[in-house]
């Protein structure tokens, strides 16, 4: 956390909107899985590289990651940000709204596997980030796939659980459903991908980054 803390201090300046956003999810109790601040920079400049104007992003909690993203697509960017709880997604639109960013981000509410299948007309994605309830992690994978295009971004958090994706017995069903996003990953002809661990304010984590390539017809 100690050298979080110095980077954070280095490299990003004092945000009090994203700090109003983070104490307002912890007064209405939302549990703290919130992007670190040097892990939204990193998902900033992800979309900034890629130019990415149109944003898919599966689990918005309280919209710490939706400002990052939003902020970082621009004036004539777009997020739609997918949440199965009412709650969060409530909490969110107070936090996306005091930031001045509520024009950029399209919220839908409900799970996301029936929300996923009405977005075509959204598509195609330039970028998506997927940070919701693992054990879905296959099943947004694929979606992600069906709404992109060549060159999308595909981003999933959380991958490595504290070393336990290397558990092939765990119990877990978030750690299962993380290998098996990885195994589909491998497996997949348009995706070309890796992982990387993160040592952090939240522990011992980490991001899978994709991009969607174009496959040569035969």
């Amino acid at each position: 956390m100690a050298v979080d803390d110095y980077f954070n201090a280095q490299l990003l300046p004092p945000d009090s909107t994203l700090e109003a956003a983070l104490a307002a999810n912890a007064a209405a109790g939302l549990p703290a899985h919130d992007v670190a601040p040097n892990q939204g920079k990193l998902l900033a400049l992800l979309v900034q590289m890629s130019g990415a104007k149109r944003i898919l992003e599966i689990g918005t909690l309280g919209g710490v990651s939706t400002i990052w993203l939003a902020r970082a697509a621009g004036a004539d960017g777009q997020v739609v940000t997918l949440e199965a709880d009412a709650h969060h997604a409530e909490v969110a639109r107070a936090n996306i709204a005091r930031a001045r960013l509520a024009d950029r981000v399209d919220q839908r509410v409900g799970p996301a596997l029936d929300t996923l299948p009405t977005l075509a007309s959204d598509a195609p994605f330039d970028l998506v980030f997927i940070d919701a309830d693992k054990p879905n992690n296959p099943a947004y994978l694929r979606w992600a796939l069906q709404l992109s295009r060549p060159g999308t971004v595909i981003i999933a958090d959380n991958v490595v659980r504290g070393g336990a994706v290397i558990d092939a017995v765990s119990p877990d069903a978030r750690v299962h459903g993380v290998r098996d996003m990885l195994a589909m990953m491998a497996a997949e002809p348009r995706l070309d991908a890796t992982a990387l661990q993160t040592v952090g304010s939240k522990g011992w984590d980490g991001f899978a980054i994709a991009i969607v390539k174009a496959v040569p017809s035969a």
